[in-house]
């Protein structure tokens, strides 16, 4: 041993006991760290349960947006196809007025032809 620490034998023996206390105490369960609050499983369940839920509402939504959408442009499709058959029908009963005019007044011109003619 050291001699300039001058241990004696009662000191060693008191040396040895706390490092033997010390080795046990390393053994010996630590007093466990909770956290504040544990984390509620059911909640966090139920918290993602209600996001794929809203996330599918929004699918949904949209979805229905988009056929209500093609619906408004097969309509509108329609609409104008039916105004060009309008517009066609009207162009040929145009048409056929003016030809009815055309033939009137030549009717009226051979009428009148005639009538110089006689005179």
């Amino acid at each position: 041993m050291n001699e300039a620490q001058r241990t004696g034998f009662s000191e060693r023996l008191k040396t040895a006991s706390d490092a033997r206390k010390a080795l046990l105490a390393n053994f010996r369960p630590k007093p466990t760290v909770l956290a504040d609050e544990a984390p509620d499983r059911a909640s966090l369940r139920a918290a993602e349960i209600e996001k794929v839920r809203l996330a599918r509402q929004d699918a949904k939504a949209a979805k229905a947006e988009e056929r209500a959408a093609a619906a408004e442009a097969a309509r509108l499709a329609l609409e104008a196809q039916m105004a060009g058959e309008l517009d066609a029908k009207r162009g040929e009963r145009k048409e056929r007025k003016a030809l009815t005019k055309a033939e009137q007044n030549a009717k009226r011109d051979a009428r009148y032809a005639a009538r110089k003619s006689r005179q």
